[in-house]
């Protein structure tokens, strides 16, 4: 007997435990959202898109936000044959109705237009503009995806991909959702690629929707069928996690590139949530004379996030790993450039969710001119932070180490 109330006295207080961290995680998110009503965002230093050569195709660098929808709606207004359209975030704003609006024309003149969007980031906007005309086939990956398979985890993968893919001669890819702050009020990374890529992304795109197409209202909805790509670009690899088939290799392609680093590795990551292992080889990378730089917001949309994320900055500090903090603005990218050669632009932010959890892609580049590239978007990144040294970190208050290790279990979630 004595034996049961103990446990029964232990459950509870975890429980009680788990109740506190969610409820301080509340009320810092509730307190955060309150501090953000009415400001106004400000200005960010920004590149013009660059193209460079990359085996057979081109790739075209985007790191604003109105830049690349430009683009992207060009590129759907001339599409003839087929576009795939899929994204996490389509706000229902004037960006949102941009790209709805556009992608209807395109179907209305014979395009065949898929689209995909997740219904859980995309649950607050408004019913109406998810009412899409009977020519576009689309897509909501629904919010619970498990049905009566509570248990299954490779079930619970959010759709967290950004992706378009135009007539199988143009696609585009990265951190960049649908809305219009995001167009100039995020600091964010996108590509634009042609060549032998383009086949590898709309492979991508039809592998989920064959795989989840008995989702839409039509049960007898037919799969997309491709022909097999003649020609293969060693330069370039596409790397897709996929739950439902327990696969997530992007966080394996980060892993192989830090531990072969022998110059720099510099890192953008909208939320650092990472593994231990994956820490220790970041800090390893560092200890052997790389120099390591990770780019984060000072302050970023998710303030849980942020104060989590915080209780890896001691041990990366004191192995030499470099902290910049982007301000003023929201930085989203998912970007990593090493040793002049290789560089990563994808949907992957390096936390649990997008290394272990989510549908993600990430496009792999070896060649020193795109890593040229992306060496001078971290450049400028660079001039807008502020860098975190390990005497003001270990100077912060009693109050701030106390908030960081008592959210520190809530890691996992993330």
């Amino acid at each position: 007997m004595t034996v049961a109330r103990t446990l029964t006295a232990v459950r509870r207080g975890l429980l009680t435990l788990l109740g506190l961290q969610i409820a301080v995680a509340v009320a810092l998110s509730l307190v955060d959202s309150y501090r953000r009503r009415g400001k106004k965002p400000k200005a960010f230093p920004v590149l013009a898109p660059e193209t460079v050569p990359v085996g057979d195709g081109l790739i075209t660098t985007y790191t604003f936000g109105r830049d690349l929808y430009d683009d992207m709606l060009a590129a759907i207004d001339g599409a003839k044959k087929q576009i795939l359209f899929e994204t996490y975030i389509w706000k229902g704003d004037e960006i949102g109705w941009k790209f709805k609006s556009a992608l209807a024309a395109a179907a209305a003149r014979g395009v065949d237009v898929h689209c995909i969007y997740d219904g859980f980031a995309n649950v607050v906007v408004s019913p109406a503009f998810k009412r899409f005309p009977p020519s576009m086939k689309v897509m909501r990956y629904p919010i619970w995806n498990a049905g009566i398979r509570f248990w299954d985890l490779r079930r619970y993968g959010r759709n967290h991909r950004k992706l378009l893919v135009v007539d199988e001669e143009v696609a585009f890819l990265g951190g960049y959702n649908i809305g219009s702050a995001y167009a100039t009020e995020w600091r964010d990374t996108h590509v634009r690629i042609t060549g032998p890529g383009v086949w590898d992304l709309k492979r991508a795109f039809a592998d989920f929707w064959n795989l989840n197409r008995r989702r839409r209202l039509t049960r007898s909805e037919r799969p997309l069928l491709l022909e097999t790509a003649s020609d293969w670009d060693p330069q370039i690899r596409i790397h897709r996690n996929i739950p439902r088939q327990w696969n997530f290799p992007i966080r394996s392609m980060y892993l192989e590139a830090i531990n072969r680093a022998s110059r720099n590795v510099w890192l953008t990551t909208a939320y650092f949530l990472p593994d231990q292992d994956f820490v220790d080889s970041v800090a390893d990378a560092a200890r052997r004379g790389v120099d390591v730089r990770i780019l984060l917001p000072l302050k970023s949309n998710h303030i849980v996030a942020d104060w989590i994320s915080r209780g890896y900055y001691g041990q990366l500090l004191a192995a030499g790993v470099r902290i910049l903090r982007f301000k003023d603005a929201m930085v989203h990218a998912k970007t990593a450039t090493i040793d002049g050669s290789w560089a990563t632009v994808g949907t992957a932010n390096i936390d649990r969710l997008s290394l272990q959890g989510n549908y993600e892609i990430n496009l792999e580049v070896i060649d020193p001119d795109f890593a040229a590239v992306m060496e001078q978007v971290f450049r400028n990144d660079e001039t807008n932070c502020l860098e975190l040294t390990l005497d003001e970190w270990e100077a912060r208050d009693l109050n701030r180490k106390f908030t960081e290790s008592f959210l520190a279990p809530l890691r996992p979630l993330l």
